[in-house]
């Protein structure tokens, strides 16, 4: 069996789902949108230190330690 659905349709089951959880699963929901979060900032983190040049890990340690 195959399911089909279009454009109008598939927001209207994104959007119920999404007010669901935000009502019914506030926690859970949460949690989801934290991480995403979480996973564009690394994603951003890393581009943006691949532009800058290497530090050596004793120079890391270095100031952490200080």
């Amino acid at each position: 069996m195959s399911y089909t659905l279009d454009e109008r349709r598939m927001r209207k089951v994104m959007k119920d789902v999404l007010v669901e959880m935000m009502t019914e699963k506030k926690e859970l929901f949460y949690d989801l949108i934290l991480e995403a979060i979480e996973e564009v900032a690394l994603g951003k983190a890393i581009k943006e230190g691949r532009k800058d040049q290497y530090v050596a890990d004793s120079k890391i340690m270095r100031i952490l330690e200080d």
